[in-house]
């Protein structure tokens, strides 16, 4: 990663700029990036207007207003292979398919530039990579959250690439999560079908629109089942679950789905750190709490992923067992009186 200092571009807004979209009139006025990258650096919080943070490209220009745009310093454009162990389900010329343990980033982020699952399969793929776009590389076609255990498919082939990108963009890709909540569903089962758009407060973040009309965002359907319900809710009906294991189907795959949407019905995942309240965290017991305490990420496994190899047609179905410390989390969950 470059050690070099930020770039950044102050610009004043002219009276001919007004009513103009914020994205368009850097791309007019910065002519050496493209506008997918300005769009890339407003979205992730680069661009200020008198001092202001503005995370929205759609933002009216605002005439005499100084705007200062940050330009991060380039890091490495292909990622050192780095040898690591890595739990392959299934492998071909084509793709290769793994269980992602806990902890393990997908690509080379700030405070990950090394030791991501890219790096991995670099060095796993040596010598086998026909290419994506021309570049020797594994083709990520999906992502798992840092701390989101579970099966995920990178293509090694360029025709790959492609196939299993259109069968994700179509939403023809079997994906089922095993999540345990804070509370259990009411309904017990049920369909989740909103919006899901960055948060105007916290950029790293997603929330589900306070306007349930509103057309920002993404469009998002999760389906979910509640499979087991521990314990008994002391503020609800009987039968309402003090916690849940839940298996959520995906029918689109936007950034944190899962996550928002079992939030946004009030059963968000134990122990995650971005949409769990800090006091729910814990459930108030003290059969479980103490192993709560020390459990630090969200409760979510990819358990399942079907789809049809890419380049041969055949259907490929693969499954992945709880990791420990979810399966940990269970047997302390059932202990819990109803």
């Amino acid at each position: 990663m470059s050690t070099e200092n930020p770039d950044i571009r102050t610009l004043t807004a002219d009276d001919e700029q007004v009513n103009q979209r914020i994205d368009r009139w850097l791309t007019d006025a910065l002519e050496e990036f493209s506008r997918s990258r300005l769009k890339a650096l407003i979205d992730s919080g680069q661009l200020t207007c008198n001092g202001a943070v503005l995370a929205d490209c759609s933002a009216k220009v605002i005439p005499g207003a100084v705007y200062a745009l940050t330009v991060p310093p380039p890091v490495a454009a292909d990622p050192v292979p780095e040898k690591m162990d890595l739990d392959i389900l299934y492998e071909d010329d084509d793709l290769v398919v793994l269980v992602k343990p806990v902890g393990l980033a997908v690509h080379p982020a700030p405070g990950n530039w090394s030791g991501t699952l890219v790096h991995g399969l670099l060095h796993h793929c040596a010598g086998s990579l026909s290419g994506i776009g021309g570049v020797e590389r594994p083709g990520i076609v999906h992502r798992l959250d840092k701390d989101t255990s579970g099966v995920m498919v990178a293509a090694k082939s360029d025709a790959a690439h492609k196939g299993m990108t259109i069968q994700f963009s179509r939403h023809t890709v079997e994906r089922a999560y095993i999540a345990f909540t804070r509370h259990s569903p009411n309904p017990k089962d049920g369909r989740i079908e909103t919006q899901l758009m960055r948060s105007s407060r916290d950029r790293t973040k997603f929330e589900v629109p306070h306007d349930p009309n509103s057309t920002a965002g993404k469009h998002a359907i999760t389906n979910y089942v509640t499979l087991a319900r521990y314990g008994q809710d002391p503020h609800a009906s009987v039968g309402a679950g003090l916690a849940a294991k839940v298996e959520c189907r995906l029918e689109t795959g936007r950034t944190h789905q899962i996550r928002v949407h079992m939030a946004h019905i009030g059963c968000h995942m134990l122990g995650d750190p971005v949409y769990g309240s800090k006091r729910g965290r814990l459930l108030g017991s003290e059969i479980c709490d103490p192993f709560l305490r020390d459990f630090r990420r969200q409760a979510l496994h990819a358990a399942v992923l079907g789809f049809k190899h890419p380049v041969t047609g055949v259907d490929l179905r693969f499954e992945s067992e709880l990791p420990d410390d979810m399966k940990q989390l269970e047997s302390v969950l059932e202990q819990l009186p109803y």
